[in-house]
């Protein structure tokens, strides 16, 4: 099947010719708590990259429609470069995945005035989300930053430069300290690594990959609930 869904994308851009393949996004979370109402809803025109209100399966420990693999040709070109946002992938899976990736990643999500801001850290990676000043993203430029502020190996905890973080740790981080370029980068995250503390970088996915998503998402973020809904289309660079 996955060949099948990556010929299917060359056909797409082969000869120059975009098709219509609108990407449509219907995605809401709880951040503050375990929800089950959170679920991430997409639909592509390609067959079987498509999902109504997928969420987290306890009992597989993996999304119920396979959304997490699945949604890798719209993610990534057939050369396997980024089409989108990192931080913006990750962020929608979280509905897919055991609420206790939330806490372990610090999802943090804040509104003030108009504007929404979305950040966490994956895997020692800091990334952050902002809206406008209206609630939307826009792609494929938008406020998509990252920055490198620890590590992790394996399955264990994430170890959080003590520059961000009080005590080591994901679940302390200073998200100000993260985000302020005055704090200095290429510091060891601990004496017992290489690892190092990155710059602010942007985050808009690979510029050399085949195309990239193009549009605006809207955002809300009342009562505890983040949704994000709206539709993309692919342009080729």
């Amino acid at each position: 099947m996955k060949k099948a869904v990556f010929f299917l994308f060359v056909l797409m851009f082969a000869g120059g010719i975009i098709f219509a393949q609108d990407l449509n996004i219907d995605y809401r979370f709880n951040p503050s708590g375990s929800n089950t109402g959170n679920y991430l809803s997409y639909k592509s025109a390609i067959r079987y990259i498509a999902a109504e209100k997928d969420a987290f399966d306890a009992v597989s420990g993996a999304s119920r429609q396979k959304s997490t693999s699945l949604f890798a040709p719209i993610q990534t070109d057939i050369m396997g470069r980024a089409t989108i946002s990192t931080g913006f992938r990750g962020l929608l899976l979280f509905p897919l995945a055991a609420d206790t990736i939330r806490l372990e990643d610090n999802l943090h999500v804040y509104k003030e005035a108009a504007q929404i801001t979305m950040e966490y850290v994956h895997r020692g990676v800091a990334y952050r989300i902002q809206t406008d000043k209206n609630g939307n993203i826009s792609f494929p430029r938008g406020s998509y930053v990252m920055r490198t502020i620890g590590y992790i190996k394996g399955q264990n905890p994430q170890v959080i430069s003590r520059d961000f973080s009080t005590d080591g740790t994901a679940g302390t981080v200073d998200w100000k300290k993260v985000w302020d370029p005055a704090v200095p980068s290429g510091r060891p995250v601990d004496s017992r690594e290489n690892d190092v503390t990155g710059p602010i970088q942007n985050d808009y996915g690979d510029m050399m990959a085949m195309f990239n998503w193009d549009g605006t998402l809207e955002v809300t973020f009342e009562n505890s609930i983040l949704t994000i809904t709206g539709t993309l289309r692919p342009v080729k660079r």
